[in-house]
């Protein structure tokens, strides 16, 4: 018989959940209004969160201390340097005080791949005056926002939104072109050292940084090694170098990414990882203990605090959300036992939302959501991670 282990996180470690507005929100007139997605269905509706805050808190508020989200910045600046419309302003304020009054902070993320399309119309990323665009934008957040806030994310994943908007043309604006994508990053590398200035300045004891997505990407023939070599330098070294103004590395991580030397991925290539043998979720081959190395590589590297600011499994099966959870928090306590400054851990997602490029079929919450009514579900995995951030710990079998 397999005796019962607890494993205990330290004091203060920061549980959470994460959720991006335009993926919860019914789309205001930005970038993705429109979008068709792999799944057959259309970027409009999402979840309708603006319509079910309070009912939102409830699932949020039992998820730990920290909810890390953004807003639409299409519906606050209908143009450049305009002012901030203030009724959105307040509808924004009132869903993070009631927040703030369950016990939950703000992890406040100002880009979360979405733009207003006068953002889009005057040349994107790509266009140098669009920077101060941006800052603008981000001064009225930490304007508006900023006595909320315990801490900031300038840009969410920059290196995904690069890549898949400007390099392989998954995303909005569905450029295809390797220059175009690095010139992307340096702008928003530029806008992020120019706002962590703005947020220290109004905030100086408020953390800021970015999260950087991580994959593991691993050539399978002499080709795949090639390409998976190169993809890893860019997504995650030259990528980083634009951010490197931080206090801390939010890091998320979902992939483990064969190359033969194209990906191998169950969205590209249904039934193929099966076939190699390879664990997977509805879109990446799962591997848990490939992000153990990411960590330690970051750690080692930048000697910066890390908070896992995204992590989760794509699947309909609560079973294996909670399986996936375990496999995770082990090595998230067997990092910080090795002297890791890792400070908290962030899921994704609160509740199922509308997965960008590939549709609302693509499902990461703890809480179901009815695609039909909106309706939310608690789930058992829900219910698992709810339990994890309340005892601050999870028990394993040794």
């Amino acid at each position: 018989m397999k005796e019962k282990k607890f494993l205990e996180f330290p004091d203060g470690f920061i549980w959470g959940t994460s959720t991006a507005a335009a993926q919860v929100e019914t789309a205001g007139d930005h970038n993705w209004n429109g979008v068709k997605t792999l799944d057959g269905y259309t970027f409009s509706r999402t979840t309708d969160h603006e319509k079910r805050r309070d009912e939102d808190i409830g699932y949020i508020s039992q998820f730990g201390s920290m909810y890390r989200c953004g807003v639409d910045w299409s519906r606050l600046q209908t143009e450049a340097f305009g002012k901030f419309d203030l009724d959105v302003v307040e509808e924004y304020r009132d869903f993070f005080k009631k927040l703030n009054a369950e016990g939950t902070q703000i992890m406040f993320v100002i880009h979360h791949f979405m733009n207003p399309n006068w953002f889009e119309k005057n040349g994107t990323w790509l266009n140098e005056d669009n920077v101060t665009a941006f800052i603008d934008y981000a001064r009225q957040c930490i304007e508006h926002f900023g006595d909320l806030v315990e801490n900031w994310n300038t840009f969410n994943e920059p290196n995904v939104y690069a890549i898949n908007g400007y390099m392989i043309g998954n995303f909005p604006p569905f450029k295809k072109n390797y220059f175009k994508a690095n010139k992307a990053l340096r702008h928003m590398g530029k806008a992020h050292d120019i706002v962590y200035d703005m947020i220290k300045e109004a905030y100086p004891d408020k953390m800021v940084g970015i999260s950087c997505n991580t994959v593991d990407f691993q050539g399978t023939n002499f080709l795949g090694r090639i390409v998976a070599k190169f993809a890893r330098w860019w997504f995650m070294d030259s990528a980083a170098k634009h951010f490197a103004r931080l206090d801390y590395w939010g890091l998320s991580y979902y992939a483990h990414m064969p190359m033969n030397p194209f990906p191998i991925t169950e969205i590209d290539t249904p039934g193929k990882l099966a076939k190699m043998g390879l664990p997977h979720d509805k879109m990446w081959a799962y591997k848990p203990s490939a992000f153990r190395d990411i960590i330690l590589e970051f750690h080692n590297k930048y000697k910066k605090p890390i908070i896992i600011t995204e992590n989760g499994i794509c699947s309909d099966d609560s079973d294996v959300r909670i399986s996936s959870i375990k496999d995770y928090l082990e090595i998230m306590h067997t990092i910080i036992k090795d002297g890791v400054d890792l400070r908290g851990y962030i899921h994704w997602s609160t509740w199922d939302n509308f997965e960008w490029n590939l549709g609302p079929t693509y499902r990461f919450g703890l809480v179901r959501v009815d695609l039909e009514t909106m309706d939310r579900q608690m789930t058992e995995a829900g219910r698992y991670y709810s339990k994890v951030t309340q005892d601050n710990g999870l028990e394993i079998e040794n």
